[in-house]
């Protein structure tokens, strides 16, 4: 595909994946963007590419062109929901296990849904629901 002929052609040896992220449109039914960044050492260029992709669409992984992708694509997993076919290992991994929703959409509340702290008394680790008031907030989308 596009990714291996950047990395492989003499003309261009993208041979660095500097970063995957995305970015969440909620208006557009491509919802999101995945944005590569990617590094030529040789040519001394940078190069950004942006997918549009909608919210049940799978985009295709590129472990196997960049293995540093392993973890980027993780983290857009988790941040965003998006899902990457023929990932090895597609798992959270920045939010907690049971971590529910996907905290960078543009439709996540900011407070989350639930609340993580320490009881002293209990002598542990306690998980509580959020209580959200939604009518204060304004949604543009």
């Amino acid at each position: 595909g596009l990714v291996e002929f950047l990395k492989t052609d003499p003309t261009c040896r993208f041979s660095t994946l500097v970063d995957i992220t995305a970015v969440d449109y909620p208006e557009r039914p491509k919802r999101f963007d995945v944005v590569y960044h990617f590094l030529s050492m040789y040519q001394n260029h940078r190069i950004r590419l942006r997918v549009a992709v909608r919210e049940e669409d799978m985009v295709p992984s590129i472990t196997g062109v960049h293995a540093s992708a392993n973890w980027f694509e993780r983290e857009v997993f988790d941040m965003f929901g998006i899902l990457f076919s023929g990932h090895p290992d597609l798992r959270r991994i920045l939010t907690d296990y049971g971590f529910r929703g996907y905290p960078l959409r543009k439709d996540f509340p900011t407070t989350g849904y639930t609340e993580v702290r320490y009881d002293e008394v209990q002598k542990r680790v306690v998980y509580e629901p959020v209580s959200l008031v939604q009518e204060y907030r304004q949604f543009d989308f």
